[in-house]
């Protein structure tokens, strides 16, 4: 539990360096694999209105090396993309992550999101990290008020 609240402290960086949008969420994530970060990303870090998740698979020289990896994220990968990109539930479960870490689940005020449903129903492993609701929420303030 240590390392998954080391990780997720480092998403949590990651996300409050997103640039807030109107109709998205500042989201921040690190890949990690066997005790090795591999990569971090945040909202819109890559062009072409990138989430978290699909930056930090960008970023991987090797997109086999995700394999057996773990995802931690500020926030529920989603599971629609409103802008046509593939939502980060398919990327995750294509590259083979074992395990996604999350902070909070992703809040309906945008889409319906069924990430941690369909994550689990691609038999990866979710966790989320206890207590990390409030921090994970600040960067959004544009959206939750």
């Amino acid at each position: 539990m240590d390392t998954d609240i080391q990780y997720m402290k480092l998403a949590i960086v990651e996300a409050n360096k997103s640039i807030p949008a109107e109709k998205a969420y500042c989201v921040g994530a690190c890949l990690v694999k066997d005790g090795q970060l591999l990569t971090t990303g945040f909202s819109r870090e890559l062009p072409g209105n990138t989430h978290a998740e699909q930056c930090c698979l960008l970023k991987l020289g090797d997109p086999t090396a995700a394999e057996g990896a773990t995802m931690y994220t500020t926030m529920e990968p989603c599971s629609t993309r409103l802008s046509g990109n593939i939502p980060c539930v398919q990327s995750i479960v294509r590259a083979r992550i074992q395990r996604v870490v999350l902070g909070v689940r992703e809040p309906p005020n945008l889409v319906e999101c069924k990430g941690i449903q369909e994550l689990r129903d691609n038999g990866v492993v979710v966790d989320i990290v206890p207590d990390f609701e409030d921090q994970c929420l600040a960067p959004n303030k544009h959206i939750l008020g």
